[in-house]
């Protein structure tokens, strides 16, 4: 049953992201998580890794999952406080954030095919 597989998906991948986020956020003593030390050794290394998991367990159209893990970021922001001042700025940024997820989401499912 497909629609059940993606449901699971979504909410993996998002719950995953907000979670992920916040807790950068926070652990690093921020509101925002990229303003965080943790962000880039730790949070977004971690949302690459869940974006290769998530592509080889849910391989149908695997970039949506990356997609929704990097822009879960944005209701972190928003629920933190940020103003929307920065966030065009904050929407260019992850456009760029989620290529290597994407990427990675895609090979994920891409081994999947290749070895089941």
């Amino acid at each position: 049953m497909e629609g059940g597989a993606t449901g699971r998906a979504y909410l993996i991948a998002g719950m995953g992201g907000i979670i992920l986020w916040a807790a950068t956020a926070f652990l690093g003593g921020r509101s925002e998580p990229w303003d965080s030390g943790l962000y880039w050794s730790v949070g977004y290394p971690l949302a690459l890794v869940a974006a290769v998991v998530l592509g080889y367990a849910f391989p149908n159209r695997p970039w949506r999952w990356a997609l929704l893990l990097v822009y879960s970021q944005l209701l972190v922001l928003l629920v933190s406080g940020s103003g929307f001042g920065m966030l065009p700025l904050a929407l260019i940024l992850l456009a760029f954030l989620c290529l290597p997820a994407v990427a990675l989401a895609r090979f994920g499912a891409f081994a999947r095919g290749r070895t089941g």
